[in-house]
């Protein structure tokens, strides 16, 4: 028999009544999003423990006192779990399903029961609305009205009308049929017929298909969270996909003390509309007076309203007089409160670098909001115009799919990591295969499964596709489906068990630092060439938002900063991925102002203006700091001034407080003669650089002279020179006065005074010769680096101990500038941080050293944060 093709059909009427009718799905969204906004805000505007009352005294009104109580503790349950405002997005979510439905369901099975042939066509509708999967009207739902809340709504309305029909039709064929004639043969009039004998008496069982209504629109709260919607649906789809049992749980108990809410008020609303109802109400409560049963007690109608007024306008109150308790503050308010809508798929890196620039874009006077999404209701959504963006884009391989079909209504802000790479893995212990060729001969090692991740992931799709028909694994091996946290739980409980599993993969992952695992080598180069993560958003995205576009075009993450952020945020666990952001950031210190930055963003310290004097020597790390210090000083507010000086001159100037500070005394020993001379007029501000020595190097090219006792009878070798640097250093004085005397080298050599720069001017000469000659020299240098030389041994110890790089000023230097001592307290630079730095302004070159020191900031980021904090 030939294969219809229903679905095509299908896909064509819904292309079809999208292209034609779309001012009527505008229509209907523009109603429905406005009736959950309104009713949202209204469940979302009071403080929630007043709101609990509220609820509570309607459950008193409805059911008595003990199910009041327990009312009251279910929803403080709600906000214990930090899940209020979740509950009240699903809430009104239900609430506005409800209405709806109700609307239409009860005319509809009116209709119905008065006439046999329209009960007869809508039967089988019915049937087909119960019964086909509700996941299945997601897929027009979004082609019609977009993401968010409603193609939720119209999902649970299509899934939840059939029982409001069913039972309305029900309850008014149930009615006594003599009563029915009876109206008649009075001459009512059928409408009043309906509306005063059938409906009064089918109420009970309508209520009853009210409540089913109602239920089964909290059933459907998980849809409505997969296709961008608000509230516990969000929560428990989350939970889902990342495999979370203790979110799971929460956001479960959530949706059951509502179920349990809402189906014991609806199903005792019965009792309050229903006339038969209320006199049997009537009879209970006399019942609990006379014999002071308090517990079944019930308010009257006036006081359960007077209670709810009441608390309504006192909780109203204190949420138009309570402040905003949003943590991010506005360091600089670009955005003017303008929306960014952030969707994201719940893989690692895209929750990191979306929630990353959720607390930027706050931080920059924006609102955004960001929603989870399965990759193709994102994909989808950001065509449609219903997302502005999203931060994981794996493109050209992974999202190929979903870029060649929607490029064109979008746009590519692009790559902020990369390279990356899919592949197949198994743990180390697995032995004899080590790439997909060897995974063919062991699908029984794996039960002929690999453990995929979501079904409609890029890396699926290719693996479906392409890598396992190339492989020939398409016939031993089945790909299961599910999502990436349920693949790394089924990794771990394989892993600990040590047993074989094989598992999609992509690089970079946690995973690999976590277990031994082997990356499967792709031969065939199936998976293609490794993708880039980009940024993707709508089209148009650019032109309304320019600021962050262009911050987005910039954005840049190292291997290091995005694992060190995805920590940051796995340790805050889940709900609190901002604060992961947040702790991230303050370690991270200006980058903010890097990834968003905004003119004049620097904060001024405490005291801007001040203009300390700062004295350098023209050696490379003096010069390198010294201007590092000049520039976060302008930046901090400040107006700093330097001047060069030889060492003496430094020393004398200090002292009589004509220089304030310097950053390059090099103590206890280089400098002591200096320091024992002027200590009673200096501060010793302390150590910023430890570690350091003092020495003479030759070119490894010069062979057999490993040590200063070498030196000995080599002076032609060298010319009988030791080239030095400035006549007035500790470390030439020393070397003069010690050093060469306690070798016997001080009637062989003499020390050459001049200058550092012209020290190594000699030294790449004599280099390039392939000449042999000796410098003084000191670690840390860039010298060891350019060159390889041969850091003499002192076995003698000559040169003395170690010294550390320490900052001094003039004494009154801590009083007349107290903010910048206290950064030069806690200052310290690395080994590599100086020696990158020194290499910056010398690659700058002379006159350059301003441009050098920031090309070096600008390769690490919140270094001014770093070194002049001001607290906010």
């Amino acid at each position: 028999m030939p294969r219809l093709q229903v679905g095509d059909w299908i896909n064509s009427g819904v292309n079809w009544l999208r292209d034609n009718l779309s001012w009527l799905f505008d229509f209907i969204s523009s109603v429905v999003q406005g009736m959950y906004d309104a009713v949202n805000t209204v469940l979302g505007a009071p403080e929630p423990l007043l709101f609990a009352g509220i609820l509570a005294v309607l459950a008193w009104w409805l059911r008595g006192l003990m199910p009041a109580v327990l009312a009251f503790l279910g929803f403080a349950l709600i906000d214990s779990i930090e899940l209020w405002g979740e509950a009240m997005n699903t809430l009104a979510l239900v609430l506005v399903a409800g209405v709806i439905t109700i609307v239409f369901a009860v005319p509809l099975g009116i209709w119905a029961s008065r006439n046999r042939a329209v009960s007869a066509v809508i039967r089988p509708v019915l049937d087909f609305m119960q019964t086909m999967p509700a996941f299945v009207y997601l897929i027009p739902g979004i082609f019609f009205f977009g993401l968010g809340v409603v193609p939720g709504v119209v999902a649970t309305v299509i899934f939840s009308m059939p029982p409001g029909v069913r039972m309305t039709e029900l309850g008014i064929r149930q009615v006594d049929t003599e009563l029915v004639e009876a109206a008649d043969a009075f001459g009512t009039h059928p409408r009043r017929t309906l509306l005063r004998v059938q409906l009064p008496l089918a109420l009970p069982t309508i209520m009853a298909g009210v409540n089913q209504v109602i239920m089964l629109a909290l059933s459907m709260v998980v849809i409505a969270g997969m296709v961008g919607a608000e509230g516990l649906g969000s929560t428990v789809f989350q939970a889902i996909s990342s495999v979370d049992v203790a979110m799971g749980f929460e956001g479960g108990i959530a949706v059951v003390i509502l179920a349990m809410y809402l189906d014991r008020m609806t199903s005792a609303l019965n009792q309050r509309v229903s006339p038969l109802a209320r006199r049997a109400l009537a009879r209970e409560q006399a019942k609990a007076l006379s014999g002071f049963k308090v517990l079944r007690w019930r308010p009257a109608t006036s006081v359960a309203m007077v209670g709810v007024v009441a608390l309504a306008l006192v909780a109203g109150g204190m949420h138009v007089f309570s402040g905003d308790e949003d943590d991010s503050k506005v360091s600089a308010d670009v955005g003017k409160g303008q929306s960014v809508n952030i969707g994201y798929i719940n893989w690692d890196e895209g929750v990191a670098s979306t929630f990353l620039w959720k607390e930027l874009l706050e931080q920059r006077g924006f609102k955004p909001k960001v929603q989870s999404y399965d990759v193709g209701a994102l994909w989808t959504g950001m065509a449609a115009g219903n997302i502005d963006l999203q931060t994981d884009g794996w493109l050209p391989a992974t999202h190929a799919a979903y870029w060649s079909k929607y490029k064109d209504k979008l746009e590519n802000l692009g790559s902020w990591y990369g390279p990356t790479s899919l592949e197949v893995a198994v743990p180390s212990y697995v032995k004899g295969v080590k790439t997909l060729d060897d995974l063919e001969k062991k699908s029984s090692t794996f039960k002929g499964k690999i453990i995929g991740i979501e079904p409609g992931a890029g890396e699926m799709k290719l693996m479906q596709d392409k890598v396992m028909p190339a492989y020939g694994l398409n016939k031993n091996f089945t790909l299961v489906k599910g999502s990436t946290a349920a693949m790394l739980s089924q990794l771990d409980r394989s892993y600990a068990k040590q047993e074989p599993i094989a598992v999609t993969l992509w690089s970079p992952h946690w995973a690999y630092n976590k277990y031994h695992l082997t990356k499967l080598k792709d031969t065939k180069g199936a998976f293609g060439k490794g993708d880039h993560v980009d940024t993707i958003a709508r089209k148009g995205f650019s032109q309304k938002n320019p600021q962050v576009a262009q911050w987005m075009k910039n954005f840049k993450l190292s291997e290091k900063q995005l694992t060190s952020l995805e920590s940051e945020i796995q340790d805050a666990g889940k709900g609190k991925e901002q604060q992961g952001v947040r702790a991230w950031l303050k370690k991270n210190p200006g980058m903010v102002n890097k990834l968003a930055p905004v003119p004049g963003a620097d904060q001024k310290g405490k005291d801007a203006g001040a203009a300390p004097k700062i004295g350098y020597f023209p050696w490379d790390e003096d010069v390198a700091t010294t201007y590092l210090w000049k520039n976060v000083l302008e930046r901090r507010g400040y107006k700093p001034s330097i001047k060069q000086y030889d060492v003496g001159s430094m020393f004398t100037g200090m002292s009589s407080g004509q220089v304030d500070v310097e950053f390059d005394a090099w103590l206890p020993v280089g400098q002591k003669q200096y320091w024992d001379k002027y200590k009673e007029n200096l501060v010793d501000i302390g150590p910023w650089y430890d570690k350091t020595s003092l020495d003479i190097a030759v070119p490894s090219y010069v062979k057999g002279v490993k040590s200063l006792a070498d030196l000995k009878g080599k002076g032609s070798t060298f010319k009988g020179r030791i080239i030095g640097i400035e006549p007035g250093t500790g470390q030439m004085k020393m070397l003069k006065n010690k050093v060469l005397p306690a070798y016997g080298l001080d009637k062989e050599y003499k020390v050459s005074d001049g200058s550092s720069p012209a020290m190594l001017a000699q030294l790449e000469r004599s280099y390039a010769k392939h000449e042999p000659v000796a410098v003084v020299l000191w670690t840390p240098h860039w010298a060891y680096s350019k060159y390889q030389i041969t850091r003499l041994a002192d076995p003698k110890k000559a040169f003395g101990a170690n010294n550390e790089i320490r900052s001094l000023g003039h004494k009154s230097f801590p009083k007349k500038y107290p903010e910048f001592y206290g950064w030069l307290k806690k200052w310290h630079m690395t080994n590599q941080e100086l020696a990158s730095l020194e290499q910056a302004v010398q690659e700058a070159g002379k006159g350059n050293e301003e441009k050098g020191v920031q090309k070096w900031m600008d390769a690490h980021p919140g270094i001014v944060d770093k070194m002049a904090p001001v607290a906010s």
